[in-house]
């Protein structure tokens, strides 16, 4: 019998109508050992694995949905002339070996993409980490894993996706591109714009934009953005991000304390079937309600809360913290509660009412014009969203970033810089608001148990190889 193998120098364009593995799995379950089903199917993917037993050879194929048996009978496929790492196309008959292995019986073997070059170790996969950072394709090739985590990311997008869609959010695009910066406190990338002559930055964060739609009367507004800081790696930090931001007309921080609990539960349900996660050697439950704890009671407890920056500085030095970068107050009470207080909230924690220094848009709270309506999500030490009940007063928010130009002035480069047009923006009458980003890589890391940010995004920032 003739090979329905394709040659090299005529290798199909394409395979259509093809099963995913896994469905012929499936149907190949109730089939008895040694039968053949008689739907005909056609599954397309790599070839993983290879064992030659005489007039059969038996493939392993793997796509996006597992891995399936091929059985080639050399009476129906001819000559089998594949080899690990090629494409092909198969078409045949579900069916179980008789050890009960559901399988496909194949008709017609067709090659769709000959490989070049020799896999790494199959039984091992990808471990150097080097090369799955800088050939994320053999990553997702050779681990099963990576893929499977691949697409747990997706999931998450998806459920966020949908829960903001059904609670009546609009998605919008805000440029990325931006004439001033502003939203957070991080040092942007500078580029040129020839047609504009002018400097232009990546944006740090999509905040100003989206307030500008709460202005215009959308009221319920969120994005799922790439945001950019120039800043070195650590395992949460990456200098290119992905984060969701939402803000919500006439709710305040505590309606979106409930929104943020809702949505993350949601999301961890779609992505891994439940709440309970392992992330970085603890057991955590994102399931509601999670604990809250103020800000200034967070530092009490340990005995460095104060207003006065020269008596921090001294209890911060007492306590063997390295503080010689710090300038100012608002630096050395940040620096504070993430030496003191971060490490130690395992469980999903609320830390609300944060300084009035370290939060420029927003709203104080009732009671204490020092303090503010903020608050931060922290989960086994790492900080995964940070929300406010939004400033919509612009005379005040023109007074706050005059407060931030005092920062800057002091030392603190990362202080706001400042921005006219969304002070005029809210001039025109803000509503009241509430507004939540969420790290996208930290929260894909919480959920799949990944310690460092670079194994949840595809394609890291590296340094040129040599």
């Amino acid at each position: 019998m003739v090979s329905r193998l394709a040659t090299m120098s005529g290798l199909p364009k394409r395979f259509p109508d093809r099963d995913e593995t896994a469905a012929v799995r499936a149907e190949a379950e109730p089939l008895e050992p040694g039968a053949e089903g008689g739907t005909k199917r056609r599954v397309a993917g790599r070839v993983m694995a290879r064992r030659d037993m005489g007039k059969i050879v038996f493939l392993d194929l793997v796509d996006r949905s597992g891995r399936l048996q091929l059985l080639c009978p050399a009476d129906r496929t001819g000559e089998v002339d594949v080899d690990l790492g090629d494409v092909v196309g198969a078409a045949g008959s579900p069916s179980k070996t008789r050890r009960g292995e559901p399988s496909l019986t194949v008709d017609e073997l067709t090659l769709l993409a000959k490989n070049r070059r020799p896999l790494p170790d199959t039984f091992h996969g990808v471990t150097d980490t080097e090369t799955r950072y800088r050939q994320r394709y053999l990553d997702l090739l050779m681990n099963e894993e990576s893929r499977r985590e691949t697409m747990q990311r997706a999931r998450m997008v998806s459920a966020i996706r949908a829960y903001l869609d059904g609670e009546g959010f609009v998605e919008v695009e805000t440029p990325i591109l931006q004439p001033r910066y502003g939203g957070g406190f991080a040092e942007p990338f500078v580029t040129r714009s020839n047609l504009l002559d002018q400097d232009l930055y990546l944006r740090i964060a999509d905040e100003l934009y989206l307030k500008r739609l709460i202005v215009g009367g959308l009221e319920r507004v969120y994005e799922l953005a790439k945001d950019f800081r120039n800043e070195s790696y650590s395992y949460k930090h990456s200098p290119e991000f992905t984060q969701v931001e939402w803000y919500e007309a006439y709710a305040d921080y505590r309606d979106t304390m409930a929104r943020c609990e809702a949505l993350v539960e949601a999301a961890a349900g779609a992505t891994i079937g439940g709440t309970k996660t392992t992330f970085r050697g603890h057991e955590v439950d994102l399931a509601a309600p999670w604990q809250r704890v103020r800000f200034p009671d967070a530092l009490e407890a340990h005995g460095v809360w104060t207003r006065d920056a020269d008596e921090l500085r001294a209890k911060l030095l007492a306590a063997g913290v390295d503080i010689g970068r710090d300038q100012t107050w608002s630096q050395l009470v940040d620096h504070a509660y993430s030496h003191f207080v971060e490490p130690g909230l395992i469980q999903p924690t609320i830390v609300y009412d944060w300084p009035i220094e370290l939060s420029p848009f927003a709203r104080t709270t009732d009671g204490d014009e020092s303090i503010v309506e903020r608050f931060e999500v922290v989960v086994s030490g790492m900080e995964i969203a940070n929300a406010f009940s939004e400033l919509n007063d612009s005379e005040e928010q023109e007074q706050r970033f005059g407060m931030q130009d005092a920062e800057r002035a002091a030392g603190d480069a990362a202080a706001e810089p400042g921005d006219p047009d969304y002070v005029e923006a809210m001039s025109y009458g803000m509503p009241p608001n509430g507004g939540c980003g969420i790290g996208i890589d930290r929260l894909a890391m919480v959920l799949t148990g990944r310690d460092t940010i670079r194994d949840v995004i595809l394609f890291p920032l590296l340094r040129e190889r040599d």
